[in-house]
């Protein structure tokens, strides 16, 4: 049997792909959100002091706000995420399924790796207008506190009449050099599967190229545990390997493009800059509560989205 990287690519249609991807999004984020609440909190300079851990921040937020505490200002997420997710899952097969010779050929990881890649690329012209204006909505409204919170039809009106569609894709490089993580991501999660420990499968009588065949391959052949760890494994492994960009691309689009004397201009002058002023440590800053949020993100992802194709199908 095949692991979901060598399914069948005519087996499967590419609407199913991006719905069970879609759908994974909204799981991923109903359980991400409360992580990025937490973290939310404790970078606000107004109310860090409030909470003396991560543990502390979750309990204190259920005690006072209850649990829709942790998910307020989740619709804006939902809305967006998800979309991205099913384009990614999509996305990928498409290119893992134009470097195979046949649809029963078995992909290599190096094959995976650059799949995974070129999707990555392709997922930067959404996420990077979506992260900058994330960033300059965060960033008008730590310089004005007293003020009401800007909405995010504020935020693109004023990037629009300030730089125009370009100003959008500021810090485009920086995201794309990220986002190339999805490489190692889908990866990590094929190479786990195919090293863990497979049940013994009973034999199966139905045509093998049926597509409800190719589609109960990796239910059929792995446990629920090794789906889990497999996802979370490549969470894991997509952030350690271009987080430094993450933070790069942070610093890009946080600083408006035209200021004088801005260090943090390009993506190169980014780096230089940032090391020099405090060292490669500052590459890896917030790395260890982004890969803890991951694994069990990225381990409600893949199992979803395992599970969603093999209902459709």
């Amino acid at each position: 049997m095949k692991d979901y990287a060598e399914t069948n690519g005519k087996a499967i249609n590419p609407a199913v792909d991006f719905f069970a991807g879609t759908v994974a999004g909204m799981a991923a984020v109903a359980v991400g959100y409360p992580f990025d609440t937490v973290k939310v909190r404790f970078q606000n300079p107004h109310i860090a002091s409030k909470y003396r851990s991560t543990t502390h921040a979750f309990l204190t937020i259920v005690r006072e706000e209850r649990i829709r505490g942790l998910y307020r200002g989740i619709a804006a997420p939902l809305a967006g995420a998800p979309p991205l997710n099913g384009i990614v899952f999509a996305s990928y097969r498409s290119l893992l399924r134009a470097q195979l010779d046949s649809d029963d050929t078995t992909p290599t990881l190096t094959q995976i790796n650059l799949a995974g890649a070129g999707t990555g690329i392709i997922s930067s012209l959404i996420t990077t207008p979506a992260e900058l204006i994330k960033v300059h909505q965060q960033s008008l409204v730590r310089t004005s506190p007293a003020s009401s919170a800007l909405s995010d039809l504020d935020v693109i009106r004023h990037i629009w009449r300030t730089h125009g569609v370009r100003g959008f894709y500021r810090g485009i490089t920086a995201t794309a050099l990220r986002d190339v993580g999805y490489g190692a991501y889908f990866a990590a999660y094929e190479a786990t599967l195919r090293f863990w420990p497979r049940p013994h499968r009973p034999t199966d009588h139905r045509r093998a190229d049926s597509p409800s065949a190719e589609v109960d391959s990796t239910l059929a052949t792995h446990s629920w545990p090794a789906l889990l760890a497999a996802g979370g494994t490549a969470g894991v492994a997509g952030w350690v390997v271009t987080f430094p960009f993450d933070v790069v691309k942070t610093r890009v689009q946080s600083t408006p493009a035209g200021a004088p004397d801005n260090p943090y201009r390009s993506t190169w002058s980014t780096i230089a800059a940032s090391y020099r002023a405090e060292g490669v440590g500052v590459f890896f800053r917030g790395l260890a509560p982004t890969l803890i949020r991951a694994v069990p993100v990225n381990m409600v992802t893949f199992v979803t989205f395992e599970a969603v194709v093999h209902l459709c199908s």
